[in-house]
Parts: C-alpha cells; sequence; structure tokens
C-alpha cells in the first residue's frame, strides 16, 4: 500500500506541480489551498506524510505544524518556503518539523527525504547543524552570497568551517566583490544568528563622527550631542559586528578601537563607567592589508587581531562562470522590486556581460541589470539595454579619458575622479586607493564640484 501525502499550500501552481510528482512516484495525494482546509482533510483523508508552505494566510505551516504534532506527535512534517532564514528553520526544528526544504525544491532531495520517512515513521527531527546546512545550500549560493564556480565553492566551505568558531575574520576582495554579503552569512550561519548584524563602514562617516558611531556618546559629550546614544558595540551586543573599510579608519582611531577589542569593555564619550560587551568582530578591506600597513593606513597589532580567519574574495572577472547564476539572481529581485516581468536576458547580451572586464565587479553588475531591467520593462533584455562600454567588451569602462589639448589642470584633475567614480560604481574609497587619494580628499572635491 503506497504512502499518502497530504500537500498544503495556497498557490495552485506548487500544488499540481506537487502532485503530478508525488503520483509519478507512487504515492496517494490529496490537496489542502489553507491551513484550515488541510485540518480537515486530515480527518478524513489520514496523511502518512504532510508537506506544507511555511507562508500561508490564516494559519501558517509553524502553526500547522505545532497542530499536527499535538494531534499526532509521530507524523511526519516537512515544511517548505520560498524565504527561508535559519530562524525559521530552527523553529521548525523545536517544533518537531522532520525536513526543511527552500523554494524552487530540489526534487531529488525530496523524494530522498519521502523515502527515508517512509522507511521509519518515527524518525526524529533534525539536528540544528544539519537544518541550517540544508536551509543556507542552494541552487545558485550559500545564504546571501551567489555563485558555484569552484573558487566560491572553497570559499563556502571556509564559511561553513568559521561560522562555528567565534574566532575575528577579515575579508578582503576588490569593492564590489560582496564581502558585506559573506560577513552577513557568517552571521547567519554562527550560534549568534539571534542576535543583530551591525555594519559600519569607517570611509562613509566623517571623520569627526566615526569615533561617536563606533563607542557612543553621554548627553553633552560635545556640541550637538543633545542626547545619549548607543555605539555600535552596544548595538550589536550578543551577536556580528562588520567593520568595512577597516584600514580607512583614522590612523590616530585605531589603538582605541584595539583597546576595546582586547578588554572586552566600551566607555562612550563623554561617560565614565565602562560596560562589557559579547561581539563577534567581522572586518573587511578592500586594499591588500600589507600595502595598508607599508603606507600606515592600518596598525599591524590591529590587524594581526582582526585576522585569526581571513577570506580573499575573488573578482567578478576571475569568474565569469558565475554570471548566469547572478543575473537570474538579480533579474528576480529588480522584478519584485520595479514590478517589471523580465523573463531572462538574450545570448548576446550574456556575451557582452561574460566578454567585460567588471572593475565594479558584482555591484557593477547588479546596478547595469537594474537598468537594463527598468529600461526593458518586460520579455527579454537585450544587448541595446545594456551600457555602450557593456555592449563592446574590448573597451574597457573607465581605463582611459579622452581631454582636450589645453584643458587647465583642474579641469582634467575633475574628469580624471568623477571618471575613476562611475568606474568604480560611485565607492568613494575604491575611487581614492585607485588615485593615491585620501578618501576625505575625494569628498572635498566632489564637494567643491557640486557632487555628492
Amino acid at each position: 500500500m503506497s504512502s499518502k501525502i497530504l500537500i498544503v499550500d495556497d498557490e495552485e501552481a506548487m500544488l499540481e506541480v506537487l502532485r503530478i510528482r508525488l503520483e509519478q512516484w507512487g504515492y496517494s495525494v490529496d490537496l489542502a489551498h489553507t491551513g484550515v482546509e488541510a485540518q480537515d482533510l486530515v480527518s478524513s483523508f489520514h496523511p502518512d506524510i504532510v508537506i506544507s508552505d511555511v507562508v500561508m494566510p490564516e494559519l501558517s505551516g509553524l502553526d500547522l505544524l505545532k497542530i499536527f504534532k499535538q494531534d499526532d506527535p509521530d507524523r511526519p512534517v516537512v515544511l517548505m518556503t520560498a524565504h527561508g532564514t535559519v530562524e525559521i528553520a530552527v523553529e521548525a526544528m523545536k517544533k518537531g518539523a522532520n525536513d526543511f526544504l527552500t523554494k524552487p525544491l530540489d526534487y531529488s532531495k525530496l523524494k530522498s527525504i519521502l523515502e527515508a520517512v517512509a522507511l521509519d515513521r518515527k524518525a526524529g527531527p533534525l539536528h540544528q547543524s544539519d537544518l541550517m546546512d540544508s536551509l543556507r545550500e542552494t541552487e545558485v549560493g550559500l545564504g546571501a552570497t551567489v555563485g558555484k564556480s569552484k573558487q566560491m565553492r572553497r570559499i563556502y566551505s571556509l564559511i561553513r568551517r568559521i561560522a562555528k568558531t567565534d574566532a575575528s575574520v577579515l575579508i578582503t576582495g576588490e569593492s564590489g566583490t560582496g564581502k558585506e554579503l559573506v560577513a552577513l552569512t557568517i552571521h547567519e550561519l554562527s550560534s549568534r544568528v539571534k542576535g543583530p548584524f551591525v555594519p559600519i563602514n569607517s570611509a562613509a562617516i566623517p571623520e569627526h563622527l566615526l569615533e561617536s558611531e563606533m563607542f557612543g556618546h553621554e548627553k553633552g559629550a560635545f556640541t550637538g550631542a543633545t542626547s545619549a546614544r548607543p555605539g555600535c558595540f552596544e548595538l550589536a551586543h550578543q551577536g556580528t559586528l562588520f567593520l568595512d573599510e577597516i584600514a580607512e579608519m583614522p590612523i590616530s582611531l585605531q589603538p582605541k578601537l584595539l583597546r576595546v577589542l582586547e578588554d572586552g569593555r566600551v566607555r562612550k564619550l563623554g561617560g565614565q563607567k565602562e560596560f562589557q560587551f559579547n561581539v563577534r568582530i567581522v572586518s573587511a578591506t578592500n586594499q591588500p592589508p600589507s600595502k595598508a600597513i607599508d603606507d600606515n593606513r592600518l596598525r599591524e597589532d590591529l590587524f594581526y587581531r582582526l585576522n585569526v580567519f581571513s577570506i580573499e574574495l575573488p573578482p567578478l572577472r576571475e569568474r565569469i562562470g558565475d554570471i548566469p547564476l547572478l543575473v537570474e539572481h538579480f533579474v528576480s529581485e529588480l522584478n519584485r522590486k520595479h514590478g517589471t516581468r523580465i523573463e531572462g536576458i538574450e545570448g548576446s547580451a550574456l556575451e557582452s556581460l561574460n566578454g567585460y572586464a567588471w572593475p565594479g565587479n558584482v555591484r557593477q553588475l547588479r546596478n547595469i541589470l537594474e537598468r537594463a531591467v527598468v529600461l526593458t520593462g518586460e520579455g527579454w533584455i537585450d544587448s541595446f539595454n545594456l551600457p555602450s562600454d557593456v555592449q563592446r567588451p574590448e573597451a574597457v569602462s573607465g581605463e582611459k579619458i579622452s581631454l582636450p589639448v589645453g584643458v587647465s589642470a583642474a579641469e582634467a584633475e575633475k574628469q580624471l575622479i568623477l571618471s575613476t567614480l562611475e568606474t568604480v560604481g560611485g565607492n568613494k574609497a575604491e575611487a581614492a586607493r585607485r588615485l593615491g587619494l585620501d578618501v576625505k580628499t575625494i569628498r572635498n572635491k566632489l564637494k567643491s564640484y557640486k557632487v555628492s
């Protein structure tokens, strides 16, 4: 006698696809469009296994799981969702789920799960670590990161090992390679997932405000401090603090940061008391650390404190094979953002993307796709909606600029700065690095040009 499976999902198409697939595998299937309908069918259909979506009106999959387990603790329940997070997976485990799948479903994995459940109706729930691994490992990447190239798979393996520890991590890589996404993935795979993830960009905050942002301040600590404010260490307590562009932090502030990290205590500006914090530090820089140390932009002792583990992200030009996955991921995301109906990208346009040098890396790819998605609106993206320099891969954006003879030095400098900024997707820290200038100088120049 074949096992009976009840499928619960508010999407009609999903119900039909699963019904056809499961009946092909030899199961007897019934369908419910809501949690309430599923409750009624359990009494009449008596399913051996329940497969339920998590996000549904009235009763969620987690609510349904709780109800079913109260009624029959031994009935296996498999949850699925398009909005997977580690928090949901852990909650599902606590409530007795036998497994947790993300959409689009991996049908080979689903089949294996059902076969295992059918062999042992009293199989216990997965361990938390197994749930996390099955949740975060998707067809397109790991967690918030996207890519299945050999380089990225090696990085995913390293992330999984690092995430299980509480040690500091330094992520290096060119601007736009996804350093913050890797930091977020480490946080989501760690035991600190229920705590906050607090990012702070040392290059994006004016120097005179950075110390206050880092450590907080009391009311009256300085002109304009009209009320007390917590710093990022206090905000990130029990979670992860991501220090981006650490080599752009003023060298005068770095000894204080080092002391705070070593003592595990911080004092607000204008404050009298120190308080303890429990924070994991993940930092990042787009500069080679050795060069930053040689240039006196990063203290060597701070570097060793931050660099217990290191992850180096490859530039996009070194993992061109990931571009189709990235395009699919971004187009889907941008369709939701802009309400567009883009089906995909034409072969000639994809060839142009594959042939481009990507000085701004993944961030630049997303920006270019956003422009193309908005311009195209629906259907397929073609080469005409890509920037001209991307249409002609041999012309690398920003590598050369043309200036008329006799142009003033000030105007030449202006064009060089603006062209470099355009090349790196507007990242002031990366533009400063390429031009050999301070970020503060770049900001002052842009202010004089009346450009934000």
